[in-house]
């Protein structure tokens, strides 16, 4: 893969909304300063920043870390799936399994380490996502209820849900989700 501009892919979907910084940076919850040096490459946002850029701008996440080609393709070989990975919180992962975020539904691989949690805070997303977990035990905050779930359990959660994951187990819970709209 090649070397993406996160700032500079901000930077074109801000103008394709015809928002300024200040204005992006209002619906954020940012200073206009670090929405510019992220956008100029001089800062790196947080995991959770870039959530809040993406809902800002109404795109999915996935759109920051694209490369900017059309593809028809409908496979998509392991060694090419797109995956982010962030080390500021326990190299939690995700790994795009669809082969673009331009369909209906995207699905993902999320793996997460030991005593990692996908966000401090929970956070929701409008589409609706249906979770498989692969491997592991994970502990899914889901509004003000926690549930427990193993291995090859399953969950639905309804579009504006607060969630997280949490990995409670002693080894790299691996999660496979699928969500409409797309939205990561």
């Amino acid at each position: 893969m090649h070397d993406i501009n996160i700032g500079e892919k901000i930077y074109e979907y801000r103008n394709k909304k015809n928002l300024s910084i200040k204005e992006l940076s209002e619906i954020v919850g940012v200073t206009s300063s670090l929405l510019s040096q992220i956008e100029r490459g001089l800062s790196n946002p947080s995991i959770n920043t870039l959530k809040m850029i993406s809902k800002g701008l109404d795109i999915p996440l996935y759109n920051f870390f694209k490369e900017d080609k059309c593809s028809d393709n409908l496979v998509i070989r392991k060694e090419n799936r797109v995956k982010l990975t962030f080390p500021e919180n326990n190299n939690l992962s995700y790994e795009l399994l669809s082969p673009s975020s331009n369909g209906v539904i995207q699905s993902m691989l999320l793996e997460l380490p030991i005593n990692a949690s996908t966000s401090n805070e929970l956070m929701n997303h409008e589409g609706e996502e249906v979770a498989v977990i692969l491997d592991g035990c994970v502990d899914l905050h889901l509004d003000t209820e926690i549930i427990n779930l193993q291995s090859g359990d399953s969950v639905r959660i309804l579009p504006n849900m607060n969630h997280k994951w949490v990995n409670t187990s002693e080894k790299c819970a691996k999660i496979m989700f699928s969500v409409t709209p797309p939205k990561f």
